[in-house]
Order: C-alpha cells, then structure tokens, then sequence
C-alpha cells in the first residue's frame, strides 16, 4: 500500500503541476480550480495512510477526484461513467484498488487515441461476491504490451495485496472485449466489515 501512494504521487505530480503551469497563462481561473482539486485529492491520500481496506464508496470519491484533475488535461477526450450498484458502496475494498487501474486505462487505453475515448467502473454483488470492473474504449494492447502491464508497479503490487487479503478467494484478470479496449476484472468477498472476514493469509500462504 506505501509503494502504491508513493507512486502516486511524484508521476501523478509532475503531470498535474505541468498542466497548471500551462493553464496559469492562458486560463488563471481553470488552474486554480484544478490546484484545489489537487489540494483535495493529497488531503484524501494523507487522511488514508495506513489504512488497507475502505468502504467502495471512499475509494470511487477518490476517483472521482482523480478524474476530475485528467479530465482538465485531456478535456472532452475523457469521458467516464460509473455502473454502481448501489448494493455495494459500502462493501469494503482493498484502498487504493480501482486508481491504478483507472490511471491504466487513460494512460494505455484513452491516451493512445486521437479522439479519446470511455473509461468505466462496474461494481456488482454476486451472491457471497463483489466483481468490479474497469473497461476502456482504447486501442487494446499487444500481448508485449499486456506483459509489461502485468509486471508494472501498480500492478504487481495491487496482484500482491489481492493475494495477500484473500488467498485462492479472489480474481483478478485481464479480457479483451470484441469491440476493442480492455476490461480488468476483479472478484472478492463481499464484506461490509473488514474485520469479520475470515484470516485468508494462511490460505494465501499455504
């Protein structure tokens, strides 16, 4: 969880701080509404540290915030739209989860294409399980690119942490939807508490 908030923030940062350096001379107005959206995100980021799982509904605020700061960068070539049940706010979630695949998808799938195109977040109760889901409408990946992805930092580590919480009782992988883009799946138990899930470390180890 520390590595993923470190990476966060000095790649996220130089991004951010370059376009609000840009926008000072052409729109004051614009970038000082983006330094406060920034100024919100680090305030949720700081008031997180430390803290493994949050309800669903903390961590797509936190999205919500991310995308707000990329949508001022990439304007009407990033649209993003949420499937929430609501069912599942307040299902309890690895922190830190959907971010990074979130960033993926703008930056391999969003980012690659010259109109831009659709990031979205699913989430569902399946019987005992939560599945969400994040899709984009980008060009796809080659399968060099999809092994990069897999060995990434952000991803190795949500991998790890996934493993770590839930052992044999999780999935996390990547489809190739017949219209073009990715989607990265991810199942876990659907819990409002935390702490009644059962210890899968054991199992995760075993």
């Amino acid at each position: 969880l520390q590595s993923l908030q470190r990476q966060l923030h000095p790649h996220f940062l130089f991004n951010t701080l370059h376009t609000i350096s840009a926008l000072m001379h052409k729109d004051a107005e614009k970038a000082d509404a983006m330094l406060a959206q920034l100024s919100d995100l680090l305030r949720l980021t700081l008031d997180q540290v430390g803290t493994q799982e949050v309800p669903l509904k903390e961590e797509l605020d936190f999205v919500d915030k991310y995308i707000e700061i990329e949508r001022t960068r990439f304007g009407e070539r990033l649209q993003f739209q949420r499937d929430i049940d609501p069912e599942t706010l307040d299902a309890s979630i690895p922190n830190l989860l959907l971010q990074p695949l979130v960033e993926n998808a703008i930056r391999h799938g969003i980012a690659q294409k010259v109109g831009g195109g659709r990031v979205q977040i699913s989430a569902k109760r399946i019987a005992h399980e939560l599945c969400l889901t994040v899709q984009d409408t980008g060009p796809g990946l080659s399968q060099q690119e999809l092994s990069a992805l897999h060995t990434g930092v952000g991803l190795t580590n949500t991998r790890s942490r996934l493993e770590h919480l839930f052992g044999s009782r999780h999935q996390f992988e990547f489809q190739e939807p017949t219209e073009g883009g990715l989607v990265v799946k991810i199942v876990i138990p659907f819990v409002l508490d935390p702490e009644s899930r059962p210890d899968t470390h054991m199992e995760s180890v075993a």
